[in-house]
């Protein structure tokens, strides 16, 4: 890529935004509505494990979701996070994007799933809908499911990876092998379903070329998006146990590692996070991650400062 080629594919940022892609994809801004399908994980309930993954909250990952009730209104649900968007005095805009964010969503019988996803994608303010859940959590029938959902509005899986190393896999208990992840991403890019895989910087007993070598393999994957988050230790997780014995990042090393990760980064990916969010009432460690304004601004102007964008440093054939 030229000099400065990079501002002008992705507008005034040098990396491949979200924000950019939405505005691209559907014309204006989107707004993600977080919803709660009532489901439950394989890695709570005993079929994988009790325990979950050891930083997954109470709320499993969905901490800012509209809270389910036992009608399975996923109308009500939308048009409750509508109205709070709403009131924000920061709001534009009219499209939407549901996203079932709390637990393992496609961790129930395919008649379940499509009733809510329909819900949710018939909406005539949703744009597209958003399934976040494990890659052990499909069934051929669930594959069809959203292939057809995806002929309807665009469909997006996400997928919580954290790493690509085994090792740390087990002891973050994850509870599957990367051979699982694997398949699913092939399932589901065999029918055309956008892959967004979720990563988590500063896992215990990682180090930043580890976390490269996950950024690597993921380039090397066929997925669309990723989310970069930073590791937020919660109360009540099996992780808030193990504070004082693992590293916390600072905030100049999460931004250097952030730096590089973008460097590394393929350039058709989409980048849909950079640091996330830890509820402020749970969130242990670290303090510094509860002013994200204040991430994000410095991380863009160490991007600019060091002249980094986006593939800078892709990895290709075993070089650079």
């Amino acid at each position: 890529m030229k000099k400065n080629e990079h501002i002008k594919r992705w507008g005034e940022k040098p990396y491949y935004s979200l924000d950019y892609y939405l505005k691209k994809t559907f014309g204006e801004k989107i707004y993600k509505v977080a919803l709660d399908g009532g489901m439950s994980c394989p890695n709570r309930d005993g079929t994988v494990s009790t325990g979950g993954c050891i930083f997954c909250s109470n709320g499993g990952s969905g901490d800012f979701a509209i809270k389910h009730d036992k009608d399975n209104d996923i109308t009500r649900q939308i048009e409750t996070g509508i109205n709070s968007l709403k009131a924000n005095e920061k709001f534009v805009g009219e499209k939407f994007i549901a996203y079932f964010q709390s637990f393992s969503n496609t961790y129930a019988p395919v008649s379940y799933l499509e009733d809510i996803f329909l819900q949710a994608i018939d909406h005539p303010l949703i744009s597209a809908l958003s399934i976040g859940t494990r890659p052990d959590c499909f069934s051929s029938e669930i594959y069809d499911l959203i292939e057809r959902l995806n002929h309807i509005k665009p469909v997006w899986v996400e997928l919580g990876l954290q790493t690509k190393h085994e090792k740390t896999a087990e002891f973050i208990n994850r509870g599957y092998t990367l051979e699982v992840f694997e398949k699913a991403v092939h399932e589901l890019r065999k029918r055309n379903i956008t892959v967004i895989v979720h990563v988590i910087i500063g896992l215990p007993g990682e180090n930043a070329d580890n976390l490269y070598e996950t950024i690597d393999y993921l380039n090397q994957m066929d997925i669309q998006g990723i989310k970069l988050q930073l590791l937020h230790v919660l109360k009540d997780t099996a992780l808030a146990d193990l504070m004082g014995s693992f590293h916390i990042l600072t905030p100049n090393e999460y931004i250097d590692i952030l730096c590089e990760c973008i460097a590394k980064l393929s350039p058709d990916i989409v980048i849909h996070r950079l640091t996330g969010d830890g509820p402020k009432d749970l969130l242990i460690a670290p303090e510094w991650s509860k002013n994200k304004r204040q991430v994000l601004n410095t991380l863009s102007h160490e991007l600019k400062v060091r002249g980094i964008y986006q593939g800078q440093k892709l990895k290709r054939n075993g070089g650079f």
